[in-house]
């Protein structure tokens, strides 16, 4: 009774503010469509994100320094905090200082720029914006439209609004790459404007609730389960976490696919715990993999009580949406299969060549079975792992570079024969406007490549020097996990040294974490390039390789 009591209070406290917080949006609701219309909507999207995502990165940086560490016999360099910033808003959790040198005021703060970086709050924002701009443009029957007339605003303001919305890949995939992924088509006049723009403020809310929704059900179960299980228990008292902040930093960056675990182990410390590695499969999936399906179905069943009109006009017109992450059904139904398979292929392989390996060691049979789940769940795209990665085999570690290297929606979508003639006859009559810029865009893999080859250069001397910790397929792993937001890392080990005469001392921290200064600045590039990879994703097409 008392947890749930603890747990009561929390969350009442959580409503307070969220309510008090949108009370204040609501007033500023009206200078933030202004600002949006006369700055955001005269800039490329892409920029647009670029900037927020240095932002809030700066921000936090600026906070963590701000703040004094747990250990105060060590103090992070200010490059490191940076990266530490870089990692959490992107969503990467690329390592380079241990986890429990953060005090509890740190953690938060990570736990804040984790929230904000992941991708379903940025798209629920935009959505929300759209909503509201809507409502501001039409209230009060036409006398709001006057006064944005007088104040230089178009009449169509709403409709332009709409046009700067991300575009879904299934429909729009030849215009995904930087420089038109944002540029749409008017919407068609035959659909109901009015219909329209409810649907899309019902789906923004839709998304705000499930995103709440989702975390809070998660924070409450692994706050209960760490107070009821004592070996979990125990562990956070040793390593002197607090329960609730070691619950909410943890659920927050599994939903948001993060990966930061406040243990300097990650999840290797709670292998044994079951039931804590169940409760973060399913934040796993729904916060990544399966949020445009589990976004449909929710849809769905809505539609049977409520909200008919919008819930029927969302399920049938998601192209006109055009909302990144909701998906046709027949696109979504085979995004479920192809994870499933995905999971499959990679559970079947890690529990041939690792079952009986020292990787699972001192588990049981129903531990492996769990603990093997949870890590080939988290290859795509959250991070947390139960094995210390530099021990598997070398074919585990290559499927799960792969893995990491593919986006969080890759799916098997058959192309019949009269819908792939349509969109190759709406392809050809697409007026070409590429530029000298668009063609010399490379792909991602080129990209990837060039980053490899980067990090060899900087990294050569250490590749020399320590070539069983620093080699190459050790370098493509940080590299693709950095692009991947995944934070996959096979460390360093003191033990894997041939010249031991320097006194070496293991920390648990990523691989990067030993890399030099100019190989880090690489690998923060790289987490905001794999962050906004979506700009790009068919890069590259203008190279034929005959």
């Amino acid at each position: 009774m008392v947890i749930f009591s603890f747990v009561g209070k929390k969350l009442e406290q959580l409503c307070s503010s969220c309510f008090q917080a949108l009370s204040y949006f609501k007033i500023l609701c009206l200078p933030i469509i202004f600002f949006y219309h006369y700055v955001l909507r005269r800039m490329n999207q892409f920029f647009i994100e670029v900037f927020y995502f240095l932002f809030i990165s700066f921000l936090g940086f600026l906070i963590l320094n701000a703040m004094d560490p747990r250990t105060p016999t060590f103090t992070p360099r200010k490059l490191d905090l940076f990266f530490t910033s870089v990692s959490a808003s992107t969503v990467s959790s690329m390592s380079v200082i241990e986890m429990e040198v953060f005090s509890n005021s740190q953690l938060i703060t990570m736990t804040i720029l984790m929230f904000i970086g992941g991708e379903v709050f940025t798209s629920m924002v935009a959505l929300l914006l759209r909503s509201f701009s809507r409502r501001s443009s039409i209230k009060q029957g036409g006398r709001v439209n006057d006064s944005m007339s007088d104040l230089g605003i178009p009449p169509n303001f709403h409709s332009q609004l709409e046009l700067g919305t991300i575009a879904n890949p299934e429909f729009e995939s030849s215009k995904s790459d930087i420089f038109d992924f944002y540029d749409q088509e008017p919407m068609d006049d035959d659909y109901s404007d009015q219909l329209k723009f409810k649907s899309i403020k019902f789906l923004g809310l839709l998304v705000l609730g499930y995103l709440l929704l989702v975390q809070i059900l998660g924070i409450v179960s692994v706050f209960v389960y760490l107070n009821v299980i004592s070996s979990a228990k125990n562990v956070l008292e040793q390593k002197g976490l607090k329960t609730f902040t070691f619950s909410l930093f943890t659920v927050v960056s599994t939903f948001a696919s993060c990966g930061f675990v406040p243990t300097n182990e990650n999840m290797m410390v709670f292998r044994k715990n079951t039931g804590l590695l169940l409760i973060l499969i399913p934040q796993v999936l729904l916060g990544n993999n399966l949020f445009p399906s589990a976004l449909r179905f929710s849809v769905w069943a809505i539609g049977k009580f409520k909200k008919k009109a919008e819930t029927s006009y969302l399920l049938n017109n998601t192209k006109e949406i055009r909302f990144h992450h909701f998906l046709s059904h027949i696109h979504s139904s085979f995004l479920v299969i192809t994870a499933l398979v995905f999971i499959l292929v990679q559970y079947v392989l890690f529990s041939c060549l690792e079952w009986n390996a020292d990787a699972l060691g001192g588990l049981n049979n129903y531990e492996k079975f769990v603990g093997v789940l949870f890590q080939t769940i988290n290859t795509r795209h959250t991070g947390e792992t139960i094995v210390d990665l530099s021990t598997i085999a070398a074919a585990s570690l290559v499927l799960i570079v792969v893995m990491m290297y593919l986006p969080p929606y890759t799916s098997f979508l058959p192309l019949w024969g009269k819908r792939s003639s349509e969109r190759n006859s709406d392809q050809r009559k697409k007026k070409s406007r590429r530029g000298l810029l668009e063609n010399i865009v490379f792909s991602q893999l080129a990209y990837l490549v060039i980053f490899v080859i980067l990090v060899c250069i900087t990294e050569r001397k250490k590749i020399k020097e320590d070539p069983l910790n620093f080699n190459v397929l050790n370098v493509v792993v940080e590299v693709i996990s950095a692009y991947g937001n995944v934070g996959f890392t096979t460390g360093y080990s003191c033990d894997r040294r041939i010249d031991r005469e320097d006194i070496c001392v293991n920390k648990w921290f990523g691989f990067s974490g030993k890399w030099s200064d100019e190989g880090k600045l690489i690998l923060i590039v790289i987490m905001f390039f794999g962050r906004l990879k979506k700009f790009n994703m068919n890069g590259g097409r203008a190279w034929k390789l005959l």
